[in-house]
């Protein structure tokens, strides 16, 4: 039980990110911003095209919000 908790509250969490990472860079879709279990550079490599920065900066930035 106590997983599930957290996998929800973590999944709100990513949710609010979301929100706050798609109002400061407008060209961001949800598609872009699709975290899967185990696939996390691949999100990683999508930001990474999209905002023309590189993999240092976009943890920066992630870890900012």
């Amino acid at each position: 039980m106590q997983k599930q908790m957290d996998s929800t509250a973590s999944m709100g969490t990513w949710n609010e990110q979301k929100d706050i990472l798609k109002k400061k860079f407008a060209a961001l879709t949800n598609n872009d911003l699709l975290f899967e279990q185990g696939k996390k550079e691949g999100m990683m490599n999508r930001l990474q095209n999209k905002l023309g920065k590189t993999k240092e900066e976009i943890q920066q930035i992630l870890a900012t919000i």
